[in-house]
């Protein structure tokens, strides 16, 4: 399955998706950050492949280079954004009970979403 969904802050492509999981690879571009945002249905768990990602959870920022994780639980506040030169690439691993787009509540979004 590829489907792949243009942002204004980079683009994901779903490379899984079933009724138990959702997997995408996902690219921000640099100076580009998604929303300040939590989810009421899925958790999220993260692997980043290249670039260093600027991570906050629950109002707590720290950053996560090639080869690390990060654990999203539900109804955690959460964002990830790069404030690099090049692309970040990360693989997104959603489980939980219903992966739609409209499962995100956003409480900050640099693009007025």
């Amino acid at each position: 399955m590829s489907d792949e969904s243009i942002r204004p802050w980079g683009h994901y492509e779903i490379l899984q998706e079933s009724v138990t999981h959702k997997v995408k690879c996902i690219w921000v571009k640099p100076g580009s950050r998604l929303s300040y945002q939590k989810h009421k249905h899925r958790s999220e768990h993260w692997f980043i492949v290249s670039g260093t990602a600027q991570v906050t959870l629950e109002g707590i920022e720290f950053t996560k280079n090639a080869g690390e994780t990060v654990d999203v639980k539900v109804g955690q506040l959460h964002r990830i954004g790069n404030f690099g030169f090049d692309d970040l690439v990360f693989i997104e691993v959603q489980t939980g009970s219903y992966f739609g787009e409209d499962d995100i509540e956003r409480v900050s979004d640099d693009y007025s979403r």
